[in-house]
């Protein structure tokens, strides 16, 4: 009965790109993995969950170095800063926040994330 089978789900950061990404293609990725990969960052801590959310973490960061357009770029971080602190993982928050270049978004990260060192 393949009708009951269980199928794999297929995340989002989990997809092929097929073709390159233009700037705001890529953006809108950025924001759709964060999105999706919410849920793993603020469950319990469960090793598929953390798994689940280091993949999600990592192919952002990896399609968001590929971004020219500076702000598009640090929006892209910024998604990614908040991703990483839902997850608790200060480590990784700390080091793309030195990242961003725009002094607001800057403001503004650290308006949301007190805990960030200046």
């Amino acid at each position: 009965m393949r009708w009951f089978a269980q199928k794999t789900r297929q995340d989002i950061w989990d997809e092929a790109i097929e073709a390159p990404l233009g700037d705001i293609e890529a953006a809108e990725r950025i924001r759709a993995i964060c999105d999706a990969a919410a849920a793993s960052a603020t469950g319990p801590a469960q090793t598929g969950e953390r798994e689940r959310y280091d993949r999600a973490a990592r192919v952002a960061m990896e399609i968001a170095m590929k971004i020219s357009d500076e702000l598009m770029r640090d929006d892209a971080v910024r998604r990614i800063v908040d991703l990483c602190m839902k997850a608790n993982d200060l480590k990784t928050a700390q080091i793309l926040f030195r990242a961003i270049q725009a002094a607001w978004v800057r403001e503004a990260v650290q308006r949301d994330h007190p805990a960030l060192p200046q």
